[in-house]
């Protein structure tokens, strides 16, 4: 499976549907907004939602929503990438509530070479979020760095720094060809 890609396998108007979805939990949104210190009623507070807001219920915290949108999407846009450098714009357009699922597609905008080092360059990328319904709920545009090939190969190819297992009294080594 591959895990990211190089500046020269990404093509502007590409667009990675990213696999699988996520169902959000009540557990998962209040975890990540105890771990946040986000502690706004609307996340955690069923009966205040219930009676104060216009959902009704309570409405998933949008950090997380956008964090997992980005986690989505490592396999196909940032795997690889030398430095996440800007998010541009971040948009929740539609809320996501407890037991949504999911599911994000992220398109590449543009590219283009560095201009400091030759072994690398720039991908503009757009993502969006969507439910189980297709309702698009964020979207956000982001710019990453990402190397060349020459850049990986310098630096052992497609997994770099994985370890080779050493035979030892448990493991005699590969079997014979």
């Amino acid at each position: 499976m591959q895990f990211g890609r190089s500046y020269e396998e990404f093509e502007v108007g590409a667009t990675y549907k990213h696999w699988p979805g996520k169902t959000v939990t009540e557990y998962d949104d209040h975890l990540f907004c105890l771990l946040t210190m986000n502690h706004h009623p609307l996340h955690l507070d069923v009966h205040y939602a219930e009676e104060t807001t216009q959902f009704g219920k309570n409405v998933v915290v949008g950090n997380y929503v956008y964090s997992i949108l980005l986690g989505m999407s490592v396999p196909d846009i940032s795997g690889k990438a030398i430095a996440n450098l800007e998010i541009e714009s971040l948009r929740h357009v539609a809320p996501t509530f407890h037991g949504d699922t999911l599911y994000g597609e992220t398109t590449v905008l543009d590219k283009w070479e560095s201009t400091s080092k030759d072994d690398r360059g720039v991908v503009h990328v757009e993502t969006i979020g969507y439910n189980q319904d297709g309702k698009v709920v964020c979207i956000f545009r982001r710019k990453v760095m990402v190397p060349k090939q020459n850049y990986l190969e310098a630096r052992g190819g497609e997994q770099p720094g994985r370890p080779v297992p050493q035979p030892d009294k448990n493991w005699s080594g590969p079997a014979p060809s």
